[in-house]
């Protein structure tokens, strides 16, 4: 099976699945949604590849509309291909539960950026990553909720991500491959100390296959995380299933609520079979 259909099988079953009981961090700095204005900015556009490859993504399924439960924000213009930052974000504890999502970039060549999966100390989402964009595109999320699934995104100028040069030098991100670094950041004083935010960052170069070796010139294989998963103690907190639209060095920041364990488990694993584990404590909650 071709990983486009191992995707088109996986997120086909994803919608199928029962709902599982699945961040808004208030005023957390970097991560506060933004207005309703700038949200107009870069809605869907129509035109693109989305109608050709909707079937092998949601089968029949046809997903509502996302507002007011839960937003995809991106730069309407990205600074840099490589790593364009998409926020999912949720307005409040009152929002509906999501329990899986699935973050698609319609012109890539592997539009399936990541399937995403939850536990109950995400909700309310509120979670950022990187991605690569190729081209032109909308950039949407399709969420599982218990009404069913859901659908928002934006439109995002940039192109040639995804065959951009990963690293400048490709022999020190082999020798620091699979290398993770987690950090927890403090909380505002009106903030609840139960929600706390944490970041993650897994060092790998993540090769798409549409990178050239600067001196060769020749193409280099594709190698990239396939899966990442995160723990608070032996509560999942959620898991990412990414292909080659993930940036270089994968970058997750995320909120969730405090279940009063001492730490994190990130666990992540590789297209070539390689797999890491590191534990780290949270440290006291600020």
């Amino acid at each position: 099976m071709s990983g486009t259909q191992k995707h088109s099988f996986a997120l086909s079953a994803l919608l199928a699945l029962p709902l599982a009981l699945t961040v808004s961090l208030v005023g957390a700095p970097d991560m506060v949604q933004a207005s309703e204005s700038e949200a107009a900015a870069n809605p869907l556009v129509d035109e693109g590849s989305w109608e050709s490859i909707r079937g092998d993504i949601l089968g029949d399924t046809v997903p509502a509309a996302a507002k007011g439960i839960v937003t995809l924000e991106a730069p309407y213009r990205a600074d840099d291909a490589a790593t364009v930052p998409v926020i999912l974000s949720q307005p409040g504890p009152t929002s509906a539960p999501i329990s899986s999502a699935i973050l698609v970039i319609d012109e890539n060549p592997a539009p399936v950026a990541a399937e995403l999966t939850f536990g109950p100390a995400m909700h309310p989402l509120n979670m950022e990553l990187r991605v690569r964009v190729n081209q032109y595109s909308n950039v949407r999320l399709i969420a599982r909720t218990p009404d069913g699934p859901v659908m928002d995104g934006r439109f995002v100028k940039a192109s040639g991500g995804c065959s951009a040069p990963a690293t400048r030098d490709p022999e020190l991100a082999l020798s620091t491959m699979g290398e993770i670094r987690a950090k927890h950041f403090a909380q505002r004083e009106a903030a609840s100390s139960q929600r706390r935010e944490a970041q993650i960052m897994i060092r790998h170069p993540n090769y798409s296959g549409l990178q050239r070796d600067q001196i060769t010139q020749l193409f280099i294989a594709a190698h990239f995380v396939d899966r990442i998963e995160v723990l608070q103690g032996d509560e999942l907190l959620f898991t990412a299933e990414g292909g080659i639209s993930l940036s270089e060095n994968p970058v997750i920041r995320f909120a969730y609520t405090d279940n009063g364990s001492d730490s994190l488990t990130i666990r992540a694993q590789d297209t070539d079979g390689n797999s890491w584990e590191k534990v780290v404590s949270k440290g006291p909650a600020s």
